[in-house]
């Protein structure tokens, strides 16, 4: 059989010399090198009759060789068999790139030194990489330990703390040393732990990935706070539960102000109720006494019109259309104490017949524009719109001198946003203030927008009409109970 030996020598050093991946190349005893492979031209730029029989020093950060590296990675490989590092290398061109590097000790028959063996990986792309990994993940690491408006923390899967951010411990008050290992059912009350609150939680984290609830939690002092809390199962690669990611966040406050503007509202639909059942009464006075009476008088004048000599006549009959006159004012009364469509049939509807009965006999040519009101406001909200635009054209009417009078409403982050635009002479801050009776009006609108927890403002220039605009909100929320 013939010897296989030369064929496979060659094969090997074939092997290597195309090896384009890593560069392979031999040192003699004294770091010089000895050989060159495709891989070590690709990765450091030197063809072989440039860098064989230089030191291989060469491919070292001066930092390095002025600290003695290549020689102290020889003296390692000789004495442990192979050294491996990573670090900087240096390029033909002075760039640097960061390298994998394996220097093997050579050993002849005989056991001398012949020289050593140096694999060399390019891993700058990887480093590149891993770093900007790093980044990010110290840049998320420190975004979160930052944060203080939310307590940001995890679990263990038995629930277990593992992690205290600093808004953890402002919100709950304890520090890290203090509170990492504990349980976090000591953040709940009593009666919920009694109930199995805690382990609830995780159970139905664990079953729809992420659970979200608001209670009553427990700070280190035992003060109660209201928090919204998020816990979310968090799984390996593998898919096996590693713990709980936990956000917390204090909403006492914001709470508290939800319970003052509930209560706000609560107290606006009573006065809003007050003022209507005492308009109804009165309007019914009205109606019922009033206006009936003036009606019965104005019967008897025409009765005695017709009894009584010509020349008396005619002053029964002015007299009669005086009558009928304060009638048909008792009656806009009536309707401006109270008006009943509301009830029926909402503020649109309201609106409408108060256009047409009321404004249109002050001369002017009203329009209602609707289209973009998305549904109807609660009747308290309504009553409250009403009286805005009541009192805004009884304005236009006698202080505008217009021809036209447009209301607009329409539906603008949950509420109803209302306009009324005239044509007349315009706004003027500076005259209106001077005449306190007509400020009046101005004040009463915008105390009544901003009770029933909206805004309300006037624009305009001389000559050039005026608006009022306003907002109050339409969806009223349901009280909380503590």
């Amino acid at each position: 059989m013939p010897d296989p030996t030369p064929s496979t020598d060659a094969d090997f050093r074939l092997f290597v010399q195309g090896v384009s991946d890593y560069a392979i190349f031999m040192l003699d005893p004294s770091g010089h090198i000895t050989s060159w492979n495709t891989g070590a031209e690709r990765i450091k730029g030197y063809r072989p009759d440039e860098i064989i029989g230089q030191h291989f020093s060469v491919f070292y950060p001066d930092e390095d060789k002025t600290d003695g590296k290549p020689a102290r990675e020889l003296r390692t490989a000789v004495a442990e068999g192979r050294v491996e590092d990573e670090g900087w290398r240096v390029r033909k061109d002075g760039t640097r790139f960061w390298a994998n590097v394996v220097i093997t000790a050579l050993y002849g028959d005989g056991g001398e030194l012949r020289g050593f063996g140096k694999v060399t990986r390019d891993l700058t792309e990887r480093r590149t990489a891993e770093h900007a990994l790093w980044e990010s993940e110290e840049r998320f690491r420190m975004l979160v330990q930052n944060v203080v408006d939310y307590a940001i923390f995890m679990l263990d899967p038995s629930g277990r703390i593992m992690s205290w951010n600093a808004g953890a411990e402002r919100i709950k008050g304890y520090l890290p040393d203090e509170i990492i290992g504990q349980h976090f059912s000591v953040f709940y009350p009593d009666e919920d732990n009694l109930a199995g609150k805690p382990a609830g939680e995780l159970q139905a984290a664990v079953a729809e990935g992420r659970v979200q609830d608001e209670g009553w939690r427990l700070r280190k002092d035992g003060t109660r706070f209201w928090a919204n809390v998020t816990i979310t199962a968090l799984y390996g690669d593998s898919g096996e539960l590693r713990g709980f990611g936990k956000v917390t966040r204090d909403l006492t406050e914001r709470r508290t102000a939800e319970q003052i503007l509930d209560e706000r509202r609560r107290l606006l639909r009573h006065l809003v109720h007050a003022q209507e059942l005492e308009r109804r009464r009165i309007a019914w006075d009205v109606h019922d006494d009033s206006i009936q009476s003036m009606v019965a008088v104005g019967m008897r004048l025409q009765l005695l019109a017709g009894r009584l000599p010509e020349e008396y006549r005619q002053t029964l009959i002015q007299l009669d259309e005086a009558v009928r006159g304060t009638i048909t004012r008792l009656r806009t009364l009536v309707f401006q104490l109270r008006p009943t469509a509301i009830d029926r049939h909402g503020l649109v509807s309201a609106l409408t017949d108060y256009l047409r009965d009321v404004v249109t006999g002050w001369g002017l040519a009203p329009t209602l524009h609707h289209d973009e009101l998305a549904e109807e406001p609660p009747t308290e909200t309504a009553i409250t719109i009403f009286r805005i635009c009541q009192e805004a054209l009884t304005n236009v009417r006698k202080h505008a001198k217009a021809g036209s009078a447009d209301i607009h409403l329409s539906t603008v982050e949950h509420g109803t946003h209302v306009r009324v635009v005239d044509d007349g002479i315009g706004y003027s801050r500076e005259q209106t203030e001077a005449q306190p009776l007509e400020h009046f009006g101005l004040i009463e609108m915008r105390e009544r927008a901003e009770t029933a927890s909206g805004w309300w403002t006037i624009t305009g220039a001389p000559g050039d009409g005026t608006t009022v605009e306003f907002w109050l909100p339409t969806i009223i929320r349901p009280e909380v109970t503590p």
